[in-house]
């Protein structure tokens, strides 16, 4: 049973998503992801300026007039959205991550139905939460939306290799993946790497402001959100802020580094901003190479 309450959030993300949909997203959607190809439409009489190239001299030769062949894009795609849902998505400093990312798949979903792609999603932490086969329709986006509102992860930690290595065995054919994860996890390039050769990989990395730098509040007890670990930190000694962020950046250039080398299309979003720019940044660059 849907709470009220449950339903009203997704009601007020459809409206706010759609909007963003029909008036920035979705034309990008479409010059971003295009078709598989191009297929025979049809036939017409040759006029004046036409690819000669496009002559059906077999039509031409019966009919006794020239005739070209019309092909036109094979638009429908699926596009797989692949979630971390693991605990470390409750996080955040002015909203949680899980939210941020959760309206950013509404756009997609809604930006893919409204150009007749049809939409799955897989949730995961360490393990495969939850999965939604791909379908046409408004209300088959809106399911998953309660999905990403409602499914709470039974595993602790973040595993990308499981997600991956799912959808590698589940689709058959090539395939729109957006992996959305902060990205805090064991190594998973083999499977990655794989993801990308068979499919279309966009990486959404999700952060805080607060992961970047440690405040000066004096001594803190900091949780892991997903092994529960407590941890006893100084924040006030310049040498631990100063340790902290060298590691976070390091760890953050060598993520971007690895993207590039195995190029793969990446978007980075941030809780303190609107995911706006940087979604329509991705969408301007991915249009400009066709």
């Amino acid at each position: 049973m849907i709470s009220k309450e449950i339903f009203r959030k997704v009601r007020q993300l459809e409206i706010r998503t759609k909007g963003l949909v029909n008036n920035l997203f979705g034309g990008e959607y479409h010059s971003a992801f295009k078709g598989r190809g191009m297929v025979f439409s049809e036939v017409r009489e040759y006029q004046y300026g036409d690819d000669i190239r496009q002559i059906d001299w077999n039509v031409t030769a019966r009919a006794g007039d020239t005739f070209i062949k019309i092909f036109e894009e094979e638009r429908e795609q699926t596009l797989m959205l692949l979630v971390d849902i693991s605990p470390s998505g409750i996080f955040g400093s002015k909203q949680r991550k899980s939210d941020l990312i959760t309206e950013m798949c509404a756009v997609m979903a809604f930006s893919a139905i409204k150009n007749g792609d049809k939409v799955g999603l897989i949730l995961f932490s360490d393990r495969v939460e939850k999965v939604v086969l791909p379908k046409k329709g408004r209300l088959h986006v809106l399911r998953l939306i309660r999905e990403l509102y409602t499914t709470e992860a039974e595993g602790r930690g973040t595993d990308l290799n499981v997600p991956l290595i799912f959808i590698n065995r589940l689709l058959k054919r090539r395939a729109i993946v957006i992996l959305a994860s902060d990205f805090v996890a064991p190594d998973f390039e083999k499977s990655i790497k794989v993801t990308n050769k068979k499919h279309d990989l966009i990486a959404v990395t999700v952060s805080d402001p607060l992961e970047d730098e440690l405040p000066n509040i004096g001594i803190v007890n900091l949780r892991d959100a997903e092994s529960g670990d407590l941890l006893m930190v100084d924040t006030s000694s310049k040498r631990v802020r100063t340790t902290y962020r060298a590691r976070r950046l390091e760890r953050l250039a060598l993520r971007r580094e690895q993207f590039r080398k195995l190029q793969i299309d990446a978007v980075d979003v941030n809780t303190s901003t609107s995911y706006v720019q940087p979604l329509m940044a991705f969408f301007k660059r991915r249009g400009g190479r066709y």
